[in-house]
Order: structure tokens, then sequence, then C-alpha cells
């Protein structure tokens, strides 16, 4: 019970120590002290503030800098003073011709085969065609009888005038006597009767002879007609070329004309000098004159090129490819270049407008057509409707819209707008070409 007693007892406390009210001085010391610590919180407040509004002000300039799109610019390249326009073309012989039989008969033999080189009038081949030969004896028989009555027919004209000259001299001779009273009239007019009768018979002689010449002629024009078909037996080379096909052989029926493709005989072709046919786009038509230089590039001969000019055109715009078709000759002496062959044509054509040449990435694909961004008014972008003309890869032809002195945006951004201000960041001067 003790020590509960003494668990319990209530504690005891020190008595407070009462402090004396502070003195006027060290009032003053502390309100000095609020005030300098106030003032140096409300210095620190206004240059948090003043730091504050001029990194707003700073991000606000940055921000309206970053707005302004920077743009690197180039200078327009001029085009070449000539364009080499390449376009397809397919290697003709200069002449190409089938031959036909001008006489019907059977092949009798030929002469030449695919690949021989012929001069004009040389043997091709021979046709057996004995129907011909009979007419020709039959008109040469008939010319015979023709001249034997041209002859018959001059024989009567002669004895005619003969007769004609006796009554003329009888009927003088009964004129006179009648004149003398020594005959009566009507014997006198008989003999005159008689002579005008002479005349006539002679003039209608003369008429016969006329006749029987011009049958004579008649006949001899048949016969000329069919010995000429007679010696197109004989098939020969119109021009000087090379055979590029025959289609008969020894035996065949052989029908005069060109009745179709199976009577065409041969086919020859002059390859000493070609012609080729390209068709020149309407942007170049008026460039394409006579005498512009060309060269030929074909597969199976890298690296070589071989010189043409431009001789004709058709002067006319095929409506529906719009395109000028022109006519290219090169000389083949050496006979390398084939006909039919394949071969891409570079007319090397004077450039009939001033053209520039930008990189691709310039050019922008807009709904209103292409547009090229150009800086003008120091530093305001423009787009500008821009017509191209070749594409040469990393570069393309601009053939009308800008100019050498424009700064034309290299990598416009697609929401480029006229009137846009920009900030040029480079500008390259380019060197004409």
């Amino acid at each position: 019970m003790l020590d509960s007693e003494r668990m319990i007892e209530t504690p005891t406390y020190p008595k407070p120590v009462r402090r004396r009210p502070a003195s006027g001085f060290a009032r003053a010391v502390k309100i000095v002290l609020v005030v300098l610590v106030l003032a140096v919180l409300g210095g620190l407040i206004y240059q948090g503030i003043r730091a504050r509004i001029r990194t707003a002000a700073s991000v606000k300039t940055e921000t309206l800098d970053l707005a302004v799109p920077s743009v690197s610019v180039v200078r327009p390249k001029l085009g070449s003073a000539t364009n080499e326009v390449v376009l397809p073309g397919s290697i003709q012989a200069f002449i190409d011709s089938p031959i036909y039989a001008r006489a019907s008969g059977y092949l009798k033999q030929w002469y030449t085969d695919i690949g021989t080189r012929v001069k004009a009038g040389q043997p091709l081949a021979e046709i057996d065609a004995p129907e011909l030969d009979q007419q020709v004896s039959q008109a040469q028989g008939a010319i015979s009888q023709a001249q034997a009555s041209v002859e018959q027919a001059a024989a009567n004209l002669q004895q005619g005038r003969a007769n004609e000259e006796l009554a003329r001299v009888t009927a003088q001779r009964w004129s006179n006597l009648v004149a003398k009273g020594a005959v009566s009239r009507q014997e006198n007019d008989n003999y005159q009767a008689q002579f005008q009768a002479q005349v006539a018979n002679v003039e209608a002689l003369e008429k016969a002879v006329s006749a029987a010449r011009s049958n004579l002629a008649v006949t001899q024009a048949n016969l000329r007609r069919l010995e000429d078909l007679q010696a197109f037996k004989i098939v020969r080379a119109p021009f000087d070329g090379i055979i590029t096909a025959r289609n008969t052989d020894y035996g065949a029926l052989i029908n005069a004309g060109n009745g179709g493709p199976a009577q065409e005989l041969f086919h020859i072709a002059a390859i000493k000098k070609l012609r080729v046919f390209v068709n020149v786009p309407q942007a170049y038509a008026r460039s394409a004159v006579q005498g512009t230089p060309a060269e030929l590039t074909l597969p199976e001969f890298p690296g070589r090129r071989f010189r043409g000019q431009l001789v004709r055109t058709a002067e006319a715009m095929d409506a529906g490819t719009r395109t000028l078709l022109a006519e290219v000759d090169l000389d083949n002496a050496t006979g390398e270049l084939r006909p039919g062959a394949y071969a891409e044509v570079h007319l090397l054509l004077p450039a009939s407008f001033h053209s520039v040449i930008v990189p691709v990435s310039a050019i922008l694909f807009r709904k209103e057509g292409l547009r090229l961004g150009v800086v003008r008014d120091g530093n305001k972008a423009q787009l500008v409707p821009v017509v191209l003309g070749k594409d040469y890869g990393t570069e393309v032809e601009v053939v009308s819209g800008i100019t050498p002195d424009d700064q034309v945006i290299t990598d416009p951004p697609d929401s480029l707008i006229s009137g846009a201000v920009v900030r040029v960041v480079a500008a390259n001067a380019s060197t004409p070409n």
C-alpha cells in the first residue's frame, strides 16, 4: 500500500518566472529588423516577377520567330541554247519494194536468194510462158498479113490512078470534039461521068490504103506489147539493193500482177541510205526544220552514234498524237545498220524559248496545277504557276513562269501560301549553263 500511495503522489512544478517588460530601444530594433526582412522579401519577389516577365516576353518573341518559316533559296540556271530531244524510231530502207511478175507461167529458175546484193537490171528469176510465146508468133503472122494487105491496097491505088488518068484524057478529048460539033453531047456526058467515077474510085482506094496501114500499125503495136510482156519472163531488179525475201520456188505457178501476198516473188530493199521516221512533240515542232542535225544510237552499238540529218517534215500536226512527223536520213555505205532495227533518235533542236532549270524538290503539286515558290519583295513568298519542259532526274526544265533573277525556294513546305512571310537562311547563285 505504501508503494501505491507513493506512485499516485501529486507532482510538483517550478514556479513561473515573471519577465520584465522590454525597454523601448529593444522594441525599435525589432521593428527595424522586421522592416528589413520585409524589404528583402519584397525585393526577392520583385526580381522573381521581373524574371518571369522577361522569360514570357522572350518566349513570345521566340514563338513569333519560330512561326516564320525558314527557307533556303536558289537562283535558276539558264537552260541550254539547244534542246536534245530523244525520240524512238524505226530504221527503214530508203526504198523498199515487192517484186511481182508481169508474165504468167511457171517459174523456170531463180538466181538470187535472201541476203543477195543485186544491181539494177540484174536477173532475179526466169518464167516459162509458152502461151505468151505463141501469142507473139501469132502477132508476127498478123503483121505479115497486114503488110500484104497494105501492099495490095497500094497496088490497087496505083491501078486506080492510071485508070483515072486515062478517063481524064478521054474526057478532055470528047470535050474538045463536042465544042467543034463533031460528036453528040450525050456521048461527051458519058465520058465525063466515067472520069468522075474514076476520081471517086481513087479516093476510095486511098482510104483503103490508109485503113490497111492503120491495121498494120495496130498489129505492130500488139506485137510490141507482147514482146514487152515476153521480156518480163526474166524478172529483173528495179534498183540496187539487197533481197530480203524470196516467196517462190521452181515450178511454182506464177500469175501476172499483184494478186496478193502469195504472188509476191521477191522483196528488195535499198540500204545504202536509210530513213527514220520520228514523231516530234508539239512543243518542239517549230524548231524541227530541214537541215537539223540528228544522231542515232542503237543497243547493239554501245557508245557509238550514227550521224544523220532531218530532211523533211509533214508540215502538219497529227490531230491524234499532237506530234509532227519528221524524216531523218543517214548514209549506210558500210551496211552496218539494218532496216527494221529500233533506234533512239537524238535531235539537236535550237531552243525556241528561253528556259531555266530548277531542282525537282522545288515543285509544288497543287490542285490548281504546278507551282514554284519564289521569294519577292524582300521576305514574302509567292506561288507562281509554271510550265515544265524536260525532266533531268534531280532537276527539271521550266519553260515559262520564272526568270533567272528569281529566288526559288528549294524545299517549300506544303503549307506555304502566297504572301506568307518567310526567312531566307541561304541564297546560292548558280552558274549558267
